[in-house]
């Protein structure tokens, strides 16, 4: 397991979508989903918007009574972040911030559902502070819109898009580099670790631990 963890408040709080950027697929194993742990988080200070004529939401500092519902990650590698960063490409920096991790009054996933129902304000409590890393917005404000993004629009209407028939264009650029140099070691789908592991090769879960 990685010991890095990140808040993320767009297509990456769907785990398939998650898990098919640094896994290089939407179905990873039982033991690839293992090794992360996902909570419902927020993040105070900050505001979502909609990109104009995009998919994915953007994220920008705002004042001390606003706040963002996303979902908090731990046991990302060095590997996970490599792919992120491409991914997230050049209109996004990665940042250090605080969140606040969310703790629901009943059972399940909390805030932010991995089906896309969202919790109401009434069935959660904000718990343990925790440092994470997000990206945030910065290829100005003129390409964002004022209105709030929706997860659940996005898993109901446009999920499809991103990991369904005719995805692969999404993640072109981690792909991409992927194939010239792979630095998780060979943990993705098709990668040397995972294969050992399919093959009960004892000795693949310390390699994951230690790929980078």
């Amino acid at each position: 397991m990685g010991d890095h963890t990140a808040f993320f408040y767009g297509t990456l709080m769907a785990p398939a979508v998650l898990h098919r950027v640094i896994h290089g697929t939407s179905t990873p194993t039982p033991f690839q989903r293992s090794l992360l742990t996902i909570r419902p988080a927020l993040l105070h200070r900050f505001q979502r918007h909609k990109v104009r004529s995009a998919d994915y939401p953007a994220i920008l500092p705002a004042n001390s009574t606003t706040a963002v519902r996303g979902t908090l990650v731990t046991g990302l590698t060095d590997g996970d972040i490599w792919r992120l960063d491409i991914f997230e490409g050049h209109e996004y920096a990665r940042r250090q911030v605080s969140v606040k991790v969310l703790v629901e009054e009943g059972e399940g996933i909390g805030a932010v559902g991995v089906d896309g129902q969202v919790a109401g304000e009434d069935e959660v409590a904000e718990g343990a502070e925790v440092q994470a890393e997000v990206y945030v917005w910065v290829a100005g404000k003129e390409r964002l819109e004022p209105q709030e993004w929706d997860f659940g629009e996005f898993v109901r209407q446009k999920m499809g898009r991103w990991v369904g028939t005719g995805a692969e264009g999404e993640y072109a650029d981690v792909d991409d580099a992927v194939a010239a140099q792979d630095p998780t070691g060979g943990r993705g789908a098709n990668g040397s670790i995972t294969k050992s592991l399919e093959e009960g090769n004892g000795k693949a879960k310390e390699l994951v631990e230690s790929a980078v």
